[in-house]
């Protein structure tokens, strides 16, 4: 049981380090976010909105942001535009690293788990220098008012630069652009240029001759300073230039450092991750044997104290078994002697009980004899008496026939005339319910039609008995009249067979 235990206990352990170990390995990229799984193979594994394995302690995984970033760029100093104002631009741009795979293995050597904001400060130098250099090969006027060329030039340059980082230049939008002398202002008021002009030329016209020799003796200093002036810019603009491409060159030789820091840095860890991993392999395999050990001196000591007790219940359960035997041999005995003293108690009262019920019976049955005697009689007598009663009726009924056979036409006409009244009073008994009547037309009619309502039920009441029975009481009743005798000839001859023979004169 022990061993099934164990066995069981090192399953679900081993289910459970499985779990955390799935649990650890699985990861997955949002569509944003490139995850760069390293260590194993020659190349990374690239994982961009999908799922994947990363082997716990024998392979590394990075992040590289792919969403869109702006930069905002603008010249810390004034930069001399092609016609050698100094400008001060504002400007913003839309980039986002590349997501096909040779550009974000390019990437991820300048920008690997970098947050955005890293990632923007590492671009502002570049797109600052690129805009810098579109500003010196335009005009004043072109900057200000060709903004689009201006933005499409700053982005053809500065994406030269950098696709050789893996970031794609989306936009670039000029924000501002200011001059130090307030030039571009002059330049959008064409009613106050007007009027500046005008009033240069009154006073030129007025001051003409001192103008005159003044600008004689200025020209050649002035001719002097602008050459000086350009062929200055001309050097700060090569010294710019230069500057780029310094830091071009400088940037390049540090990411490429950065890059071999990093990767050295990798295999350090790497051999580090694998030492340690080697030693923890070797701990668990001493533990285990330990426990092994521990496990079968337990076992041994389990199953001698087993043993023992074992013995120990097994005499005592002998005892005890011993004890019991006597015990219920003792009992049995007992009991066997208190059944034969229950058995010859219930004998002698048996014999008793038959003799009360032999004497009960026999005054039972002399009762019964006696009552059925009785009834016996009083059913004779009952019967009898039923016999005389219907015989009685019988004989009643008998009689009552024979009279009603010996009525003639004139006890006829009496029973009816006696339920007349009778009859006619229930026909009429619904109007003694009427309280109001209102007639409409002629009230004569109306009244008398109400009154006419009793004599025309008893007629077809009479109409309906005759139809029914084949008895007409109004010819029973006609029958003694002179018009009964000798135009319709009605004869009555009993109630049992009325016979109605009607003759008409032809």
């Amino acid at each position: 049981m022990s061993e099934e235990l164990l066995l069981v206990i090192m399953l679900v352990v081993l289910l459970v380090m499985l779990a955390c170990l799935l649990r650890a390995s699985y990861v997955k990229a949002p569509p944003n976010v490139a995850y760069i799984i390293s260590g194993m193979g020659k190349n990374p594994r690239i994982l961009v909105g999908r799922a994947g394995i990363k082997l716990p302690f024998l392979e590394r995984l990075d992040h590289l942001y792919l969403g869109q970033m702006s930069v905002d760029i603008r010249t810390e100093q004034s930069v001399p535009t092609n016609d050698y104002i100094n400008v001060n631009v504002d400007a913003v741009a839309k980039v986002k690293l590349m997501s096909d795979p040779d550009n974000i293995k390019i990437a991820s050597q300048n920008f690997l788990n970098m947050s955005v904001k890293e990632i923007t400060q590492q671009l502002v130098d570049s797109l600052q220098g690129n805009l810098r250099e579109i500003i010196g090969t335009m005009s004043l006027e072109a900057v200000n008012t060709d903004r689009d060329k201006f933005s499409d030039e700053v982005m053809k340059k500065a994406s030269v630069d950098m696709n050789k980082l893996g970031v794609e230049v989306i936009s670039c939008n000029i924000q501002n652009v200011v001059d130090d002398n307030g030039i571009i202002v002059d330049l959008g008021a064409d009613n106050i240029s007007q009027i500046k002009k005008k009033a240069a030329i009154a006073k030129a016209q007025a001051e003409r001759d001192v103008a005159i020799a003044r600008s004689e003796a200025a020209k050649e200093s002035n001719d002097a300073r602008v050459l000086s002036e350009s062929q200055m810019a001309e050097k700060n603009n090569e010294l710019e230039v230069r500057k780029a491409e310094l830091k071009k060159i400088s940037d390049i030789k540090k990411a490429e450092a950065d890059a071999a820091y990093e990767i050295q840095n990798q295999e350090q860890r790497k051999i580090i991750e694998t030492t340690t991993m080697n030693a923890s392999i070797a701990k668990t395999e001493r533990e285990a044997e330990l426990k092994e050990k521990e496990i079968t001196i337990k076992e041994k000591s389990l199953e001698a104290s087993i043993k023992k007790q074992a013995d120990a219940e097994k005499y005592r359960t002998e005892q005890q078994a011993a004890a019991d035997l006597e015990r219920r041999k003792r009992d049995a005995e007992a009991a066997m002697y208190e059944e034969q003293r229950k058995a010859e108690a219930l004998k002698a009262q048996a014999e008793a009980n038959k003799y009360m019920m032999e004497q009960e019976a026999a005054g039972i049955r002399a009762k019964a004899e006696a009552e059925a005697e009785g009834l016996r009689l009083r059913g004779e007598a009952e019967a009898t008496a039923i016999q005389a009663k219907g015989l009685a009726e019988a004989e009643a009924m008998q009689k009552k026939a024979e009279a009603y056979k010996l009525y003639n036409s004139a006890a006829m006409a009496e029973m009816v005339i006696k339920v007349m009244p009778q009859i006619a009073g229930e026909i009429a008994k619904p109007l003694a319910s009427i309280d109001k009547v209102s007639v409409i037309g002629n009230g004569a009619e109306g009244v008398s039609s109400i009154g006419d309502g009793v004599p025309v039920m008893m007629a077809k009441l009479f109409q309906t008995m005759k139809e029914t029975t084949g008895v007409d009481l109004g010819d029973i009743m006609k029958s003694n009249s002179i018009q009964a005798k000798t135009d319709r000839n009605i004869n009555i001859k009993g109630l049992d067979n009325v016979e109605i023979v009607q003759t008409t004169e032809e």
